[in-house]
């Protein structure tokens, strides 16, 4: 018996925006030695800040400043979150095409993060999509609290396929199914996968997955065997949703890198290189971060 598992996959760092948006606002200088870090590990995509209300998320308030930055790392692609047309177009225009447009799946989750229904924010994604293909860019569709909510508790399955259906109509060009609390397992995570696939066929899919519950490596590893190559981490395991109560970090770079490399799948990352940026966001954040393999790294040998 063997895992049924690809020859690579692609990781997208998120470290700077979903990593640090619930952390104290960091000097755009420290953003810029964690990005030169993060660069060095050998990652293809960074997701490098969210276009949203500076007065809701403080620690992002830089992003037309580190936008203006990223021209130091000409190889890598950046994109940038955001919430609706207005931040769509903010981003556009500090040159960063690329959009993730969350859309929360929920309706508690919708109104405790975008002030509005479902209905509303899967509308948009028509002119997000316009704003980013215009600007010869592209626009993917993150579908938070894809499994869970906060605030409404389980996700039906036909709930997320039916936004995940309208979006992709509507213009996106991918999907990216959010754990946004944590909570999913390796099955539920691998049913959903196969539904939205087999409603969305065609679409690239991706997972972006939280381990406050301790499953996040599990299903990430889950993914992969059910076909999933893009996959979102974070160094050190930083991160978290403002607006979702009791959600804690991602899963961590350096432990999936590990996981897959040690399992024969290549990511591109350098794992040692990996370690060191994560010791450059601990000594910027000023706290110790969650990562089980960091620390096991960093015992006395």
């Amino acid at each position: 018996m063997s895992l049924a598992l690809p020859a690579a996959v692609d990781l997208r760092e998120v470290g700077l925006r979903d990593g640090l948006q619930l952390e104290a606002p960091l000097p755009l200088t420290a953003k810029l030695e964690i990005l030169d870090a993060i660069a060095a590990t050998g990652v293809r995509r960074i997701e490098a800040t969210s276009f949203v209300s500076p007065t809701a998320v403080p620690a992002l308030a830089d992003a037309e400043a580190l936008a203006a930055e990223l021209g130091r790392w000409p190889g890598l692609r950046f994109s940038a979150l955001v919430a609706g047309s207005g931040g769509a177009r903010r981003a556009v225009a500090a040159g960063l095409p690329r959009l993730e447009y969350v859309i929360s799946v929920s309706e508690g989750h919708s109104q405790a993060n975008a002030r509005r229904p479902t209905r509303r924010a899967v509308d948009a994604t028509a002119e997000i999509a316009r704003l980013a293909h215009d600007a010869g860019g592209d626009c993917e569709a993150i579908l938070a609290c894809a499994w869970d909510c906060p605030f409404d508790g389980r996700t039906p399955v036909a709930r997320t396929v039916d936004v995940a259906r309208r979006a992709v109509r509507l213009g996106a060009d991918r999907l990216c199914l959010a754990d946004t609390i944590g909570t999913t397992v390796p099955g539920r995570l691998v049913e959903l996968v196969d539904a939205v696939r087999t409603a969305c066929p065609g679409v690239e899919l991706g997972v972006h997955l939280h381990n406050t519950r301790g499953a996040g490596l599990a299903c990430a590893l889950a993914a992969v065997q059910a076909g999933v190559t893009q996959l979102d981490v974070s160094v050190g395991g930083l991160g978290g949703c403002p607006f979702a109560p009791g959600a804690s970090g991602n899963i961590a770079t350096e432990e999936l890198v590990y996981l897959l490399e040690e399992s024969g799948v290549g990511t591109g990352l350098d794992l040692d290189r990996v370690l060191d940026a994560v010791a450059v966001v601990e000594h910027a954040v000023g706290h110790a971060l969650p990562s089980n393999l960091y620390r096991a790294a960093r015992l006395p040998s």
